[in-house]
């Protein structure tokens, strides 16, 4: 069974940075692609960023580029969300995701993910 483990999340002040990790077990780690997507209270699940099964290919929300930066470490069975100049509205529920489907190219889709994790929280202060 595949199992996803977020940590990492926290409170911070604005212009502040976090880092957050997902942890993945129950299956060959380095042929799925993986995401993060995030939830503010009230509002619909929000793309955040992904990664292909290599990590050769990168994908942000507009939101989030320049600001965040994905990657992972197929050796640790990890995925790492680098986050800088957090804004207010990065505020939520931060939640990791992955296919299951081998080395397919990520995308923005929830739809497309299978697995996820219980998710994290950051809050972002003013």
């Amino acid at each position: 069974q595949v199992r996803l483990i977020e940590s990492g999340g926290g409170l911070v002040q604005t212009g502040g940075s976090l880092s957050l990790s997902c942890s993945a077990s129950g299956r060959t780690f380095d042929n799925y692609p993986m995401a993060w997507f995030r939830q503010a209270p009230g509002k619909e699940r929000e793309f955040v960023a992904a990664i292909s099964w290599r990590g050769s290919s990168l994908y942000y929300s507009d939101a989030v580029k320049g600001r965040f930066t994905i990657s992972r470490d197929n050796a640790k069975e990890s995925m790492y969300l680098q986050m800088n100049s957090l804004k207010v509205e990065d505020t939520g529920v931060y939640t990791c995701a992955t296919t299951g489907l081998q080395q397919v190219q990520p995308t923005k889709d929830p739809r497309q993910y299978d697995y996820w994790g219980q998710g994290t929280q950051v809050t972002v202060s003013s």
